[in-house]
């Protein structure tokens, strides 16, 4: 990694277009992308690519500082392109999405925020941190892709948008307890650990006799928050939430295996990433 003139210089994240940083990433994103017109599939993979590279940047195995270095590059980046200045293939296209569908630049802060979390760490986090890193990594994007999407309408898409993420990530966060677990990282919120008698220890997750117990309960959470995005389907137009819609039944069939029996780790999955992961969701009718 280098540092010139105060920007990250990475190989291949910010030389690369976006096209580019989706096709390198091996996943389906393109099939769910035919869905929609060029411009908005231009804005969503520009907001794929940006997610994908900070992600990257996060889970690589940089030292911890250069990590955070090329974190802040990326949000100096992204001010750059709300100013329509940005210089990068990646930047250049967010700008174009900023300006053409009227993105809120905050939402691409809280992603950022979400990506330090991770750089902090995340372990056992209490429900006020659970609920901000959820916010962060799936609610963003969630909100940016219905702009892209051109089906917002309100309050009733931000609540739309907020519940189907949080369905979505915590689906994600069941379904990687162990894969997580491997790398260290505990994301299962503090309070059901602790009512399930399991230690805040990674390495001591897999296969404790109250996992199935929190992993019950945590997947009511979810199961309630796809029915609340349900309830605000109504104030779309279906057409418009088409891209969102199609991830629901895939993600509620997931989450219905999990129910069925919690005390069974979901199939493994290919990698992929926190932020970018929240825009798969939302955007695609497969896994990658």
């Amino acid at each position: 990694m280098n540092i010139a003139n105060g920007r990250l210089m990475t190989d291949p994240a910010m030389g690369l277009v976006p096209e580019g940083i989706v096709a390198r990433s091996g996943s389906s994103f393109r099939l769910g992308m035919r869905l929609l017109p060029a411009e908005r599939r231009r804005a969503i993979i520009a907001i794929y690519a940006f997610c994908r590279s900070v992600d990257d940047i996060v889970d690589g195995p940089l030292p911890l500082t250069d990590k955070a270095a090329g974190v802040d590059a990326w949000e100096r980046e992204l001010d750059l392109a709300a100013h329509g200045k940005a210089a990068t293939p990646v930047g250049r296209d967010l700008a174009h999405a900023i300006a053409r569908f009227d993105l809120p630049p905050e939402e691409f802060a809280l992603v950022i925020d979400g990506m330090r979390m991770d750089l902090r760490g995340i372990l056992a986090p209490d429900r006020a941190t659970f609920q901000a890193y959820i916010r962060r990594v799936a609610g963003a994007v969630g909100i940016l892709s219905m702009h892209v999407f051109g089906a917002w309408r309100g309050e009733t898409s931000r609540r739309f948008a907020l519940s189907l993420a949080r369905a979505l990530q915590i689906t994600n966060i069941l379904r990687d307890i162990e894969e997580d677990a491997g790398l260290g990282r505990l994301y299962l919120p503090a309070d059901l650990l602790r009512d399930a008698g399991i230690p805040a220890d990674p390495s001591r997750v897999p296969g404790a006799p109250g996992l199935p117990k929190v992993r019950a309960r945590l997947a009511t959470e979810a199961r309630e928050a796809f029915g609340e995005a349900r309830h605000e389907i109504a104030g779309h137009p279906r057409l418009r939430l088409a891209p969102a819609l199609l991830m629901m039944g895939p993600y509620d069939r997931l989450l219905r295996c999990i129910e069925a029996d919690p005390s069974r780790p979901p199939p493994r999955r290919g990698r992929i990433g926190k932020a970018y992961d929240g825009i798969r969701c939302m955007v695609q009718p497969g896994r990658g």
